[in-house]
């Protein structure tokens, strides 16, 4: 039986999830407790992490984070911009201060931070639905043409060539220009989601062929296990560590793409708030109220590089020979 490798060796010798040299089962993956130590000792980790979490909150706690501000992300407040001058904010820095704290919307006087608030609910339910159901789609899909092999991997195979190989960005663009405004948040999680499991899939199958071959799956048969039990009980425990890293990683990617739709003009429409469509807004006023642009684009900039740090300490500490697109 293959031993766990210790956590602070870094995993050189016996990947998790990756067949034993003993030649028997996987070796196990890092406990969770192991993991959290490893990662709260990783400056960069902890960072991320309480970044991540500080925006997870003001999603599901919007409504009461923007009562405290005094306004709602849909107000307008003609008394915070100058009418002669078109509409610029008055006072410095975008009209920030005690009522309009990150400042006010030039052109509507809408309030910043309840707008910055709300677009993190927009952006985390957008990218984590999108990762739930390619997360879905990429295991199934996976660990059928895996598991399965000959004509079910080949049909499978053909259609995640096809879709990686297809302009994923022209085609939701145009995808969605044609359909009509109603429910684009589910839209986008559809059309994002059909782009991005073969990915997954990709390695999930991969891995699991990998594994089919091992002989803790061949005694597992020999034994009497059916199909759906070899692979719930034996092949897709020791995909954990892959799924989580490359979850992980997906989700800032699903993050931006969301917010590149939305400045082009076919993601989240108005007045519904969302980080690209502020950015988007912004372009013809950075020269006049820099922090309009500055506040959501840093907001964005921060919680994908945030992803994106704690899915590669993830990935390291998980196993660096995961594979990730």
């Amino acid at each position: 039986m293959a031993t766990t490798v210790p956590l602070e060796k870094g995993l050189g010798d016996e990947q998790p999830g990756a067949p034993s040299l003993t030649g028997g089962a996987p070796a196990p993956a890092p406990s969770a407790p192991g993991v959290l130590r490893v990662l709260t000792r990783d400056v960069g980790a902890v960072l991320s992490a309480a970044y991540i979490l500080l925006i997870v909150l003001m999603a599901l706690l919007a409504p009461l984070i923007v009562k405290l501000g005094g306004w709602g992300p849909y107000e307008f407040d003609p008394n915070a911009i100058d009418p002669n001058l078109a509409g610029v904010p008055l006072g410095d820095f975008g009209g920030a201060g005690g009522e309009h704290w990150f400042g006010v919307e030039p052109g509507n006087g809408r309030d910043i931070f309840a707008r910055i608030v709300y677009g993190a609910r927009v952006s985390m339910l957008i990218a984590l639905s999108a990762t739930a159901l390619t997360t879905l789609l990429g295991v199934v899909f996976g660990l059928l043409a895996g598991f399965h092999g000959g004509r079910v991997d080949w049909v499978i195979s053909r259609v995640m060539d096809f879709l990686m190989a297809f302009p994923a960005l022209i085609f939701m663009i145009a995808v969605l220009s044609a359909l009509p405004a109603g429910n684009r948040s589910v839209l986008l999680v559809v059309v994002i989601s059909v782009f991005g499991w073969p990915y997954l899939a990709r390695i999930v199958r991969g891995q699991t062929m990998s594994l089919a071959r091992r002989e803790f799956v061949e005694a597992a048969r020999a034994s009497g296990a059916s199909s759906v039990s070899i692979v719930f009980r034996e092949i897709l425990p020791n995909l954990r560590s892959t799924i989580v890293v490359m979850v992980t990683l997906a989700i800032p990617g699903y993050i931006g793409t969301e917010a590149g739709l939305s400045f082009l003009g076919v993601g989240v429409v108005p007045p519904t708030p969302s980080w690209g469509q502020m950015i988007a807004s912004s372009v013809t006023w950075y020269s006049v109220v820099p922090t309009y642009f500055a506040i959501p684009g840093a907001f964005l900039f921060l919680l994908v590089l945030s992803f994106t740090v704690l899915g590669d300490r993830l990935r390291t500490v998980l196993g660096p020979e995961i594979g990730v697109r």
